[in-house]
């Protein structure tokens, strides 16, 4: 599934490798009659150079709407970047950086290697002399319309999306709660995911539930309305059961929590095939897991949705622990869940625990069991988003 991404990743570093440009400590600018220098920066081991003041010099725009992705525009260019990244995206193809965009001051800069490989490779009329260290651009320059960016003082509240799954006509595993009695995991799920939102709420987030009651809401939905609410983060909340060979037993416990990215183990398939099975309740077929995998992991900005899922997956499993689930860590995993593939935007699936073990199902329908999980769960939300506001340099509420 990945040769012919290696080898397209492959061409394109062979493509922008060669010698580096010589230790300069400014860049001089020759562009439509004008001539300018600007300065050089060391920045995470990188040379470094100011991005909006040379886009805009050499007649083209630079648009941001949140600081996560910038759109780059020079006569022939049209081009995306992320600070943190090391990719250059133009159309469907990703050009690999020397250095990852960086954010400084709420400054994005970028590596020279950019600026002395490949916008003379992709964009009209620039020209990059290695020995003088000087960009040369279009003789004749366009009105530059400035860098577009969110006002400071008036950051966006962050949106958490709770997606309680099942529900409806499809209900999920079935939890022995013993005397005859069973919970549905669609009744779980729901019960944690509104004590989420509460306890999130409780912090300052805006949350958006994808379903508040027993209603079925297709896999595929579950992603759009995460995306209509801008959501910062997307939590799916399951309850786990065994497979078919130990299920008589009913003896495994514990909670993990999932990312969107290729199965490694028969147990991974295993949990995405059985949360995947929620489908045949759905009028219509939702998008393939596979089908929407492959295409995520050929879209720059959701490589990094992928990379900051894995964090927060990391984070959510050690507050499960240190808030006393009576069942062992069983650790981050990675499967092809259909939920997760439309959430455009860092996203887990939660597997709890296990409903098909008697002592630990009961603990997941009672209220106390419910609530140390949605205060686990609210907290690590919590401090993904603080750490992932230090690192990108980011405020927010």
């Amino acid at each position: 599934m990945f040769a012919p991404r290696a080898a397209a990743l492959l061409a394109a570093l062979t493509l922008v490798a060669g010698a580096a440009p010589p230790r300069a400590d400014t860049l001089r600018l020759i562009a439509g009659g004008r001539d300018s220098t600007m300065a050089l920066v060391d920045l995470n081991g990188a040379r470094m150079v100011e991005a909006a003041p040379l886009v805009r010099f050499l007649g083209g725009t630079l648009e941001s709407r949140d600081s996560l992705r910038y759109r780059l525009r020079l006569p022939g260019l049209d081009a995306e970047l992320m600070p943190g990244l090391p990719f250059f995206k133009t159309g469907d193809t990703a050009w690999p950086l020397s250095a990852a965009p960086a954010l400084d001051a709420k400054r994005l800069f970028v590596p020279l290697q950019l600026v002395a490989d490949l916008l003379p490779r992709l964009a009209r009329d620039i020209e990059y002399d290695r020995a003088k260290s000087e960009l040369r651009g279009p003789a004749v320059v366009a009105t530059a319309t400035p860098v577009r960016t969110a006002p400071p003082s008036a950051p966006r509240k962050r949106v958490v999306v709770v997606d309680a799954g099942h529900g409806g006509t499809d209900p999920g595993m079935r939890a022995p709660l013993g005397g005859g009695k069973v919970a549905f995991e669609k009744t779980i799920n729901l019960g944690i995911a509104q004590k989420l939102a509460v306890a999130l709420r409780d912090k300052g987030f805006t949350v958006v539930m994808t379903r508040n009651r027993d209603t079925l809401i297709s896999l595929s939905d579950r992603g759009a309305i995460a995306n209509r609410a801008r959501g910062d983060l997307f939590l799916s909340v399951h309850v786990n059961a065994s497979g078919t060979s130990e299920r008589r037993l009913g003896s495994t416990r514990g909670f993990e929590t999932y990312f969107l990215s290729e199965a490694r183990t028969e147990d991974e398939r295993r949990v995405a095939a059985m949360e995947n099975e929620a489908v045949r309740y759905e009028p219509e077929a939702a998008v393939s897991a596979s089908d929407g995998l492959t295409f995520l992991l050929n879209d720059m900005a959701q490589n990094e949705n992928l990379r900051e899922s894995s964090e927060l997956a990391e984070t959510v499993q050690r507050h499960l622990a240190a808030r006393g689930h009576p069942g062992p860590d069983r650790g981050v995993k990675q499967a092809e869940f259909a939920v997760l593939v439309r959430a455009f935007m860092p996203a887990v699936l939660i597997e709890t625990g296990y409903g098909s073990n008697q002592s630990e199902a009961r603990w997941l329908a009672s209220g106390e069991g419910q609530s140390i999980l949605a205060n686990a769960i609210a907290n690590a939300a919590a401090e993904y988003l603080r750490n992932y506001d230090r690192r990108t340099g980011i405020g927010s509420q």
